[in-house]
């Protein structure tokens, strides 16, 4: 864990040096300053002329303005190195997540990442900062001002090997009290995280439903949980204070009382008034480095576990990689044997082929999502997939793109292992709609040319009216510089599912996959892009999952899914004539299911 966080430093690694060295100054001439002090004090007490006197002063005040300039540089270098070190280590955790497979987000909850990539950041950099200052400082400063008390004070100053140890042995119960309640208290931080996000995300649903008063209560639970465990923890470190002060009362107590005593009962020989003085002062110091030590203490149990947890994603290795550079010896479709240089790095065509394919979604699972699926589509085919909710129609062209890998046979996309090709080239072949895709903010241009950044504005509008979508894209004044909201708020469920197909269209892919992309859109306009994906986009395979009959019964194949399995395919009139699936579905939708149908 501490590499990993080590890693992130990188070009901060100059101020991280830095910051510790003018802090090392600082201390030792805080330090020194209180025996310069004693000896003007003692200077006094004997009858020094004021030439003494501005000598004395003058070093003084030449040492506090190099103190404070070293206190200032430490300080400086601090906050650059922490803010450049936190940085780094978001950019690190958003490109670890950016290289996660879907098992691996299945793993991490999307409020678990968040947290991770804000509050434990958050905390980690002030740790961060604490440890290349302030552990540097109160370490340093409690060794020099007792070797500097001892020096001064001699035994009088065993009184602060009898209040160290007192203190030591309070805050690691603290510590140790402490820790687990931070580690459950970040957990809840998630359950908190993932409240709001569901409520804002479902804000139209909430209100719809009038649940405004259910998802403050729920908000409200969650947030008296964290509120709760802080709570303890907060009692816990309150007994830090009260602890430092006892130890400081006992001091200047016992300190002053000692030393008058020495004093008077030496005559001044053995210790002196401005010794006293300086005695004191490191007092103040030992016990304020203390009091810092145990604020580190304290931050650095926070930060720990949020160290931890960003730790746990900087580790987790993504479960589809790209295969190891080298020639593999495969068979051909005939069994000769071929030599395939790999990771592949072009698509020949649009064919999809599964063999044999079992799926399920983590070996623990006992049952599978997909079961003894076999398929040979060929480049060109439009292939309809019709099957009721949860018969595993998205988990089966997921496999296609390779967002998971199959648990058991092969998916191969023209006519290769999706395992042997570079992931980057297969994906920017196959286009995925989804029922619920995303657009983005900004304009309709922008969020178009995610499929081609270099598009032309003449392909924009090719894609568009492909996709009948130029035509309320022009109905606006501002056209296709017309500004999306955060989510594709701002316009209807059918107009996203058009700007989302034509963006994928964009790609030019090989292989084109709508999964009920068409739901929102009317069957008139339905059946407008269906024409224009037939007339226009003959050598691209069509992938279409439908909950309409009408969406595919031009489909060149349709394959009928049910529990996993594809249990028909075939067109629409052999479907119609042979499966009883398929029969109760059209019939339902054409007919209303009437005894005639």
């Amino acid at each position: 864990m501490i590499k990993k966080m080590i890693s992130c430093i990188r070009e901060n690694r100059l101020h991280t040096i830095l910051t510790p060295l003018f802090m090392v100054g600082e201390v030792g001439l805080e330090c020194t300053l209180p025996m310069i002090t004693a000896k003007l004090i003692n200077a006094l007490e004997d009858g020094a002329d004021m030439s003494l006197i501005l000598q004395y002063g003058g070093i003084l005040i030449l040492m506090a303005m190099c103190s404070m300039s070293c206190g200032i540089l430490s300080g400086w270098f601090a906050a650059s190195a922490a803010a450049g070190f936190s940085k780094n280590l978001r950019h690190d955790l958003f490109a670890k997540v950016q290289s996660f497979s879907f098992a691996n987000i299945d793993k991490f909850s999307t409020a678990s990442l968040v947290t991770r990539l804000t509050t434990d950041v958050t905390n980690v950099q002030m740790a961060f900062m604490m440890i290349i200052r302030t552990a540097v400082r109160s370490p340093l400063m409690l060794i020099f001002a007792v070797i500097m008390s001892v020096n001064m004070g001699g035994s009088i100053a065993l009184v602060f090997f009898v209040v160290i140890p007192i203190l030591g042995f309070g805050l690691i119960y603290i510590a140790r009290r402490a820790m687990p309640l931070f580690k459950a208290v970040f957990k809840k931080y998630d359950k908190l995280n993932n409240s709001v996000q569901e409520n804002v995300k479902g804000m139209r649903v909430v209100k719809s439903f009038v649940r405004e008063e259910y998802e403050k209560q729920k908000f409200g639970a969650a947030s008296e949980d964290v509120r709760n465990d802080f709570t303890r923890v907060e009692k816990l470190l309150a007994i830090n204070n009260p602890l430092m002060l006892l130890s400081m009362y006992i001091c200047m107590i016992l300190i002053p009382l000692l030393s008058a005593k020495l004093i008077i009962s030496s005559g001044g020989t053995q210790m002196q008034v401005g010794d006293l003085a300086s005695l004191i002062t490191y007092a103040m110091q030992i016990l304020m480095s203390l009091m810092m030590l145990s604020m580190i203490f304290v931050m650095i149990t926070i930060s720990g576990e949020g160290a931890r947890r960003i730790a746990e994603v900087l580790d987790t290795e993504t479960s589809l990689q790209n295969p190891e550079p080298g020639v593999r010896k495969l068979k051909d479709a005939a069994g000769r044997p071929v030599e395939l240089r790999v990771p592949v790095t072009e698509v020949a065509d649009g064919s999809i082929d599964f063999e044999n394919v079992s799926f399920k979604y983590n070996q623990e699972a006992k049952a599978y999502a997909l079961a003894d699926v076999n398929l040979h589509i060929k480049p060109g085919q439009t292939v309809g997939i019709l099957g009721g909710t949860g018969s595993s129609k998205t988990t089966l062209i997921q496999l296609i793109s390779r967002l998971y890998d199959v648990t058991e046979g092969s998916v191969r996309v023209g006519k290769i292992d999706t395992r042997l090709y570079d992931m980057e080239v297969l994906r920017s072949q196959v286009a995925v709609v989804l029922q619920k895709n995303v657009l983005f903010s900004g304009t309709i241009a922008e969020n178009l040319r995610w499929g081609d950044p270099d598009a032309s504005d003449e392909e924009l509008v090719r894609a568009c009216k492909q996709a009948q979508a130029h035509e309320f894209i022009m109905a606006n004044p501002e056209g296709y510089d017309r500004y999306i909201e955060q989510g594709g708020a701002n316009v209807s469920g059918g107009q996203k599912q058009r700007l989302c197909i034509a963006r994928a269209l964009l790609k030019k892919p090989k292989i084109l996959i709508l999964d009920d992309s068409t739901s929102a859109v009317d069957t008139q306009t339905d059946a407008l892009i269906r024409k224009a994906f037939r007339e226009e986009l003959p050598d691209i395979t069509k992938l279409i999952i439908a909950q309409r009959v009408a969406s595919v019964q031009d489909a060149d194949l349709i394959l009928v899914m049910d529990n996993g399995r594809v249990v028909a395919q075939g067109t629409h009139e052999e479907l119609l004539a042979t499966n009883e699936i398929y029969q109760e579905v059209y019939y339902s939708q054409t007919k209303g299911g009437d005894d005639n149908g």
